[in-house]
């Protein structure tokens, strides 16, 4: 079970500054645990610990960074069921979705580590005309500055990892603000890295209340904002942030398209979709939302989505043959409800699921929902998705552009030709061929574009962007 209660981490070191933050177990309701929340002022101080930080962790060798994070990754090893519990409770994840959340948490520190080592520099050429004769040029990578993050609630381990690993890598202290609602992971992450030998300052990890804290936004001293999160706020983060740059990983409304060929893989087809749809109920930026399917198949696999939908087991999510449980809230299960319900009443039908019990929301099949119904229209976070039928590959790729977002989208096809045709047309971060567009490595660059964000994450990507590029020319003689 959890602890009574968490402390803060400021300036590297525990802070037990009150129990203000209440954290409940998405499932029962009841207060699980109570966290320590900090103020302006606290928020404050981690900013000036940071700045003050900035020499001493440029001046931390990549060895010893690597040594940091291969610290983490032996202690989230030893520590790795009391981590998959935490996130069970706190944000209502199905068990065996936290451990696989812990399992890429583990996996995105390695890869920082073994980045850590490999940020490299090159040597430009210069001697482009007579006038550069006998001059050099060399460029190296360094810490881009004080770094601030903000992390959601639907993956509160592995995007905070993808935060924080690749700012020890890249050498930048950093002050985190966790999701208020599922904060416990990134503090234990926090108690993990004070066991380290980290400068002190190089890190801080915060719960603060939205309200009350505009300072990691619009703080000059930080260089960089990292948040992940919803559009509305993300794009308000950004007008505030003044000079600094700005990482946004925000939401989408994904489709995925099923081609008139995959006839006899329907079963592995379904069971993608499903899984896309509907894991973690449905609370993942690049869950499946909308499903297009060749008119050739449409019928068959219609009916094979209809079962495996029904067969979803939904529950408590401490039960490990719960596959859909509570999402994070009553009031956002409510949203999603008046969004079912506007569509059908639109005309659409719906063809599995459709119940809701406070937070817990059956896993839900749509179809014949208007494109105009904030269902088709928006972000759904939740376990629902939509079928379709097309005729036409082309015209099918230009429904999936008909959005305001643009993340990642799944095509299951066999032909190469149409495979390469996706991936030149689609407006998104990312094409995955046959399979769903919630496949994510921790490795792969990783983002969006229109109103699904700026910049990438994937530890390598993050690093460059938490890295400035500074030139030497050097002349030979003189």
């Amino acid at each position: 079970m959890l602890n009574k209660t968490y402390p803060y981490y400021l300036a590297n070191q525990a802070v037990a500054a009150n129990t203000d933050l209440e954290v409940t177990d998405k499932f029962s309701g009841e207060v699980a645990t109570r966290v320590a929340m900090a103020d302006a002022a606290a928020i404050d101080k981690a900013i000036g610990f940071a700045v003050e930080a900035m020499p001493a962790m440029r001046a931390f060798a990549p060895f010893k960074r690597q040594a940091v994070l291969e610290h983490c990754v032996k202690r989230f090893r030893e520590r790795y069921d009391e981590l998959a519990l935490a996130l069970c409770i706190e944000a209502g994840k199905p068990i065996n979705d936290s451990k696989g959340e812990v399992t890429r948490l583990i996996d995105t520190f390695k890869v920082a580590a073994e980045e850590a080592v490999r940020i490299d520099g090159e040597i430009v050429n210069l001697q482009i005309s007579p006038r550069a004769n006998g001059y050099h040029g060399y460029v190296k990578r360094v810490p881009i500055g004080p770094c601030s993050f903000i992390s959601p609630f639907n993956f509160p381990l592995n995007l905070t990892a993808h935060k924080v690993a690749p700012a020890i890598a890249a050498g930048v202290p950093f002050v985190l603000k966790p999701a208020s609602r599922t904060p416990v992971g990134a503090l234990i992450m926090g108690e993990i890295l004070a066991e380290t030998d980290l400068p002190k300052g190089a890190f801080s990890i915060l719960p603060a209340h939205r309200d009350g804290a505009d300072l990691f936004t619009t703080d000059e001293r930080f260089k960089l904002l990292s948040f992940t999160g919803s559009p509305a706020v993300g794009w308000e983060l950004k007008k505030k942030a003044g000079k600094k740059k700005v990482i946004l990983e925000l939401g989408g409304n994904a489709a995925a398209i099923v081609d008139g060929d995959q006839g006899g893989k329907l079963d592995y087809v379904v069971d993608r979709l499903a899984f896309g749809a509907f894991y973690q109920s449905g609370q993942s930026c690049i869950g499946v939302q909308r499903i297009l399917v060749h008119a050739s198949i449409y019928d068959a696999l219609r009916e094979k989505l209809i079962a495996k939908t029904k067969s979803l087991v939904m529950g408590d999510p401490k039960d490990e043959k719960t596959f859909v449980g509570p999402m994070i809230s009553e009031s956002e299960s409510e949203r999603l409800a008046g969004w079912m319900e506007s569509a059908v009443q639109a005309g659409a039908t719906i063809v599995a699921g459709g119940k809701v019990d406070g937070a817990m929301f059956e896993a839900t099949l749509l179809e014949g929902v208007k494109r105009d119904t904030d269902l088709y229209r928006k972000e759904a976070f939740g376990p629902v998705a939509i079928l379709e039928r097309f005729d036409d590959f082309d015209a099918a790729l230009a429904t999936v552009n008909d959005s305001d977002f643009g993340l990642q989208a799944g095509v299951f096809t066999d032909s190469l030709a149409h495979a390469h045709r996706a991936w030149d047309e689609l407006e998104v971060g990312g094409v995955v061929i046959n399979d769903v567009p919630s496949f994510r490595v921790d490795n792969m660059p990783y983002g969006g574009v229109k109103d699904s964000g700026l910049g990438r994450e994937g530890v390598r990507y993050a690093i460059e962007d938490m890295t400035e590029l500074r030139l030497m020319v050097m002349r030979e003689t003189w």
